[in-house]
């Protein structure tokens, strides 16, 4: 089944219709990937985006051709071409090639945010946690794990016990007025992530990076996980552990100061 959703898609600048996807797909080892949130017809913190694009070839070390003003073109463009409103687009790169698609998105629903979701413990990490790098194989391990055991998502834990990041998200944790999460040297530093941070201390809260063995777990009055697709989905469960997260008025609190970001940022968009 093609990971591309969309009746047509983007080539290095072309429209291409959907069923050439696969034909296209870059066959690299090497292939770099950003995924972005489409809201109201417009690219969710484009700028930032590109940004963290451009880190992650310089952390991969490969030669690529990234060109910002192409690529943002070449997203606009899909969205034009498939009448797009809401929904998450990814990018993906290899030395030659950039593809622009629609893919598959799970938004949770609104009764994963009044309860919080259930979560599992996973003892790995990512080969390079600073870059976007497809890994299928490790997707696809975890992706069983949570059908086996009916959760939402897996936090890693690194060979030393600390807790690092979600398989598709980041972690945050709150212990008192403290916001803890692990250092941005043992994850992937998302875009969600960075405007989570901006909203803790939009209202006041002290954000610490600081390694956290996952038998401290049951110290924590809350945690909630981050990323394109939750935003900032609370956790109920990690590994039978339970959590009252939902109801946390640090975690609520942050949960609404993110999405006033959202409404600045979509609001400041220019399709020019």
């Amino acid at each position: 089944m093609s990971e591309c959703i969309s009746k047509v898609f983007i080539y290095n600048g072309e429209v291409k219709l959907g069923d050439e996807f696969e034909a296209l797909y870059p066959k690299s080892e090497k292939v770099l990937y950003e995924v972005i949130r489409v809201i109201h017809g417009k690219p969710l913190f484009l700028k930032e985006h590109l940004e963290r694009l451009k880190n992650s070839i310089d952390f991969a070390g490969v030669k690529m051709n990234f060109l910002e003003k192409g690529i943002r073109q070449n997203i606009l463009k899909l969205i034009k071409e498939n009448s797009m409103e809401i929904g998450n687009i990814k990018l993906i790169m290899d030395e030659h090639n950039t593809l622009v698609y629609c893919v598959k998105h799970s938004y949770p629903s609104e009764e994963m945010y009044n309860s919080g979701v259930k979560t599992i413990l996973y003892f790995g990490e990512r080969e390079n946690p600073n870059a976007k790098v497809v890994n299928k194989s490790f997707r696809q391990v975890i992706d069983e794990k949570l059908k086996e055991t009916n959760s939402y998502e897996a936090i890693l834990v690194n060979k030393d016990g600390y807790i690092t990041e979600g398989s598709k998200s980041n972690i945050f944790m709150l212990r008192e007025n403290y916001v803890f999460t692990a250092p941005i040297k043992a994850v992937l530093p998302g875009i969600t992530r960075e405007m989570i941070i901006k909203a803790c201390e939009n209202i006041g809260l002290v954000v610490i990076e600081k390694n956290i063995h996952y038998k401290d777990l049951v110290e924590l009055d809350g945690l909630f996980i981050s990323g394109t697709s939750p935003k900032v989905l609370p956790i109920n469960d990690v590994q039978g552990e339970k959590f009252n997260s939902a109801n946390n008025k640090i975690i609520k609190g942050i949960m609404k100061e993110f999405d006033k970001i959202i409404i600045d940022d979509l609001a400041k968009f220019n399709y020019i």
